[in-house]
């Protein structure tokens, strides 16, 4: 009997336990985010998607606020463009370049990486995110370059 007993509240601790543990943890749900302060999706996909604590941001180009244009000809031009949209998007959930955990560069020429470079680390100054640059062969609409990025909420 006083096996049974034992074994009886054994039970209930580990399920009281088990209860506690999938209370604390709020299911993450998806959550498709957006701004107007840079050009609308073009095209089937998201500016930006949250799950949890993390934001996935799409691609950006460097176009004009339309969407419809390109905004500069050269990599510096085109790598300030991209940054501040993705400024603009970090702004628009309450965030900062900091936030950012990691960023994948898709650049049409890797001749220009130093260039693309330099206007990069003025935007991440310290603590700078993971990265991964890949030349590509080609991008929408012929720009030199697009940047994705994975962003934490504080």
């Amino acid at each position: 009997m006083k096996y049974k007993t034992q074994r009886f509240f054994m039970a209930c601790g580990l399920a009281a336990v088990a209860l506690a543990m999938g209370g604390c943890a709020a299911p993450s749900k998806r959550e498709v985010l957006s701004t107007d302060q840079i050009y609308p999706a073009i095209g089937p996909y998201s500016q930006m998607v949250a799950h949890g604590n993390t934001i996935y941001f799409s691609g950006v180009l460097p176009l004009n606020a339309q969407g419809t244009a390109l905004a500069g000809n050269t990599i510096e031009e085109q790598t300030h463009a991209v940054l501040k949209f993705i400024g603009a998007k970090l702004k628009s959930q309450g965030l900062g370049y900091e936030d950012v955990l990691a960023t994948t560069v898709y650049m049409k020429d890797l001749n220009e990486f130093g260039a693309m470079n330099k206007i990069y680390g003025e935007y991440f100054k310290t603590g700078a995110p993971a990265r991964a640059t890949v030349e590509v062969a080609r991008l929408p609409r012929d720009v030199k370059i697009e940047i994705a990025a994975v962003v934490g909420r504080r």
